[in-house]
């Protein structure tokens, strides 16, 4: 197994990931592999590089949207191990030529919002290439001729690996090509590839990876590549137990990245069904952050009963993330699940609610 720890890209860290922030990574490399492939909206350069001299060739990009930055880390995590001389990576290096854009939305990055600085989400504008960002992709995939893609994105808390209690720390989708969601020959090849990548982590986090819905949009990227008959994969980093930074699903989608490579190198693919893609549980909506249940013994207010589903929003103050609580639902809450749970019911989890002011005026303060 990699020791992740040995390769993780140390000059980065944390939920809040710039463009500025990476100049050092890009500093490291060989500038001879380093290519400017456009400007945002803001004319800040949007860069790539690029490893490998194989003839199968990877086209990857992450922080398309900009408030989604797990997968940057990770993508700098890999450039280490590709460049360690490990005999997995010189394995990779020599079957394949991996094209990586780090940061495709800076300005989005920089304000951590989902769209660019024109607020559109990028990942709805893969048929009218409205944005500069939107182009600059295309015209690399066009002129890279990729014969995989992987579309790197983040999600949110409340995403659940099935219909059970264990969130979905990493999700999968080969995306569809037609409205009919048809598992075309260019799906299958995405779907294996998954499945290889999900049966590495079954061993690590068995029971938390989940499989994205694919309904159909031909405005997504994803969706569009694998439109032109190219095998595409979304990978979308989600939430491991009391990791709010993002830094063991960091490791995890590392992990990820390089079992897909070795997949790929080895041509390994067959190896893999796409019943064992379909094996891997849709993802559920079923968690919040915090479960208040029976907050009626704190909150006179609320019905017998009554829990309290809380979300955290995700605030930028002073370039660091603040998590603010905010009610999401009231009532019986019965089937839905808490990263953190608080049962008024049990003294020692009201003391803990009690310690913790702004959670506890949040609660009082509720309303059916």
């Amino acid at each position: 197994m990699i020791h992740h720890s040995t390769f993780k890209e140390p000059s980065i860290k944390n939920r809040y990931i710039t463009n500025a922030m990476i100049d050092g990574c890009f500093a490291a490399l060989p500038s001879n592999i380093v290519s400017e492939i456009g400007l945002s909206v803001h004319h800040v350069p949007i860069r790539s590089f690029v490893l490998g001299r194989g003839d199968k060739r990877i086209l990857m990009w992450s922080q398309m949207h900009g408030n989604e930055s797990t997968t940057t880390k990770a993508v700098w995590d890999m450039a280490n191990f590709l460049r360690s001389g490990d005999s997995l990576a010189e394995t990779i290096l020599g079957n394949c030529t991996i094209m990586v854009v780090p940061m495709l939305n800076p300005d989005g990055a920089k304000a951590y919002t989902r769209v660019n600085a024109n607020e559109v989400d990028l990942n709805r504008d893969a048929k009218q290439l409205t944005q500069p960002e939107s182009i600059a992709l295309r015209k690399l995939f066009d002129g890279f001729k990729p014969h995989y893609c992987f579309n790197l994105h983040g999600q949110r808390t409340l995403f659940s690996a099935g219909q059970v209690e264990k969130p979905a720390t990493v999700s999968f989708l080969s995306p569809s090509s037609n409205a009919e969601r048809e598992i075309t020959p260019t799906r299958i090849k995405a779907m294996k590839l998954i499945a290889a990548m999900n049966a590495m982590l079954q061993k690590l986090i068995p029971g938390q990876v989940g499989r994205y819905d694919d309904g159909f949009n031909e405005n997504c990227v994803g969706d569009s590549f694998q439109m032109q008959g190219i095998p595409t994969v979304l990978f979308e980093a989600g939430h491991f137990p009391n990791d709010y930074e993002r830094e063991r699903t960091r490791e995890y989608i590392f992990l990820s990245l390089i079992e897909g490579l070795k997949t790929v190198a080895e041509g390994s693919l067959d190896n893999f069904s796409t019943g064992d893609y379909f094996n891997i549980p849709a993802n559920g909506k079923l968690f919040y952050d915090i479960l208040v249940k029976n907050a009626h013994h704190i909150n006179t207010h609320l019905n017998e009963g009554d829990s309290i589903g809380i979300r955290f929003k995700e605030i930028l103050e002073n370039n660091t993330i603040r998590l603010k609580p905010e009610i999401i639902d009231i009532g019986n809450l019965t089937g839905f699940f808490g990263h953190d749970v608080f049962e008024c019911t049990d003294s020692k989890d009201i003391e803990r609610l009690k310690s913790n002011r702004e959670l506890l005026d949040l609660v009082l303060q509720a309303e059916e």
